[in-house]
């Protein structure tokens, strides 16, 4: 089996602010050794009628699910989730085996 994927995308509370939460999961996840990789992005291309209100993605990568699974129950993962969570007006997480077809150059 490959790397281990978290993926999240997000449609943030009216007010809520993003880039304090952002900044916050940054920090998380480099105290956080099982944690290989974090990417996140905000959306600027696709229609709105497209995006149903999501605008920011997070992807994270483990070397295996048991790493993964040690991050979910890390205790500032948990203590981050609570104010993640509360911002959150509406979610779609996916946690998945990965299958690399092109690598990166």
């Amino acid at each position: 089996m490959g790397e281990f994927k978290h993926f999240v995308i997000v449609k943030f509370k009216e007010g809520v602010a993003v880039d304090e939460l952002t900044k916050g999961m940054e920090k998380l996840v480099t105290e956080i050794g099982a944690v290989k990789s974090f990417e996140w992005g905000q959306d600027i291309e696709s229609l709105d009628v497209l995006r149903q209100g999501f605008t920011h993605a997070f992807l994270m990568t483990f070397n295996k699910k048991e790493d993964f699974v040690a991050f979910q129950s890390h205790p500032n993962h948990v203590e981050f989730s609570t104010k993640f969570s509360a911002a959150i007006e509406n979610i779609v997480l996916l946690d998945f085996p990965s299958t690399l077809v092109k690598a990166p150059a």
